[in-house]
């Protein structure tokens, strides 16, 4: 997130970076309309078990080197505890109870929650007053967003709410985690084997929580299953480090503030979602603060005349 991995963006780094916010920000329906039919510990699996069956897949039919040593086993068991068993569970969950344009919101915390944890574990992280002020102002969103007046009451909705953020919190971790355990993989490789211990975790979970998944599913179902699994995680993490390697983490934060509103925008179209106006303040703020941790609008102000 800092100035150093600035890169300058070409025509087709934009293009796919469009492409990766419309993918991820489609997730989010996905998510919710295979809810209606499938249990979300199931779905969960689902997500998991394909993408990683597609990403080994990739890596066979590229002769990707894969690590045998047991240590990178274990820390591929628990960035998937970390990068998806939990959030995705919480997130899942938490859809069952407010908007999926809500939750795409609160999941832009994610950058935020990074920054804190990153500055925690690593020396070269370090919280400086620039990045103070934009955690400040991305939480000052979140709790607009949320409202903190509903956390009061602590209702299922404030629950669902509160659980989402936790997922954000969880992806925090998996990113430090990742930095720590798992530099010099192939990020490929890296994410095939995440996945992989996913899902020996989520399979067996779904199976003994939700017994054996229904194969007597909607077409809508189906292909929900199909685009968040397939698209929206196997292929996404493919794109995604495309685009890294193409334009850098820091301008990877545009991704971040994109995707929200494709999900509010499929939200309102597909399932007649109405969002407060009080979240649409949230994530202006919350935006603004990603773009000050981002560097953009330092450099905004220090080119103007």
């Amino acid at each position: 997130m800092t100035a150093t991995l600035q890169k300058s963006m070409s025509t087709r780094a934009w293009a796919e970076l469009a492409l990766l916010s419309l993918i991820w920000g489609g997730s989010f329906l996905s998510i919710r309309l295979a809810l209606d039919e499938v249990p979300f510990v199931t779905s969960v699996a689902h997500r998991v078990f394909w993408a990683m069956v597609v990403l080994w897949l990739y890596i066979l039919v590229r002769r990707l080197p894969v690590p045998r040593a047991p240590r990178v086993w274990g820390a591929f068991l628990a960035m998937g505890m970390l990068n998806n068993v939990i959030p995705f569970s919480l997130m899942a969950w938490g859809q069952l109870h407010i908007e999926t344009g809500l939750t795409s919101i609160l999941n832009a915390s994610t950058a935020i929650f990074g920054v804190i944890v990153a500055a925690l574990v690593f020396a070269d992280e370090r919280l400086t007053p620039t990045r103070a002020v934009g955690v400040a102002l991305g939480f000052f969103g979140v709790a607009t967003a949320i409202g903190l007046e509903n956390l009061a009451q602590f209702d299922i909705r404030s629950t669902a709410q509160l659980a989402v953020l936790a997922g954000t919190l969880s992806y925090a971790l998996a990113g430090s985690w990742a930095r720590m355990t798992l530099g010099g993989l192939s990020p490929q490789v890296a994410a095939a084997g995440m996945l992989t211990g996913s899902t020996l975790i989520m399979v067996p979970a779904a199976l003994l929580i939700d017994g054996v998944p229904s194969t007597d599913l909607s077409l809508t179902a189906t292909s929900a299953i199909a685009y968040y699994a397939i698209i929206a995680t196997a292929g996404a993490y493919l794109l995604y480090y495309r685009i890294l390697a193409m334009a850098g983490s820091g301008n990877l934060m545009i991704c971040t503030l994109l995707i929200a509103p494709v999900a509010i925008i499929l939200g309102a179209l597909v399932l007649g979602e109405q969002l407060a106006p009080r979240a649409y303040a949230g994530f202006a703020l919350l935006a603004l603060g990603l773009l000050v941790l981002d560097g953009r609008v330092m450099r905004f102000l220090r080119a103007a005349p």
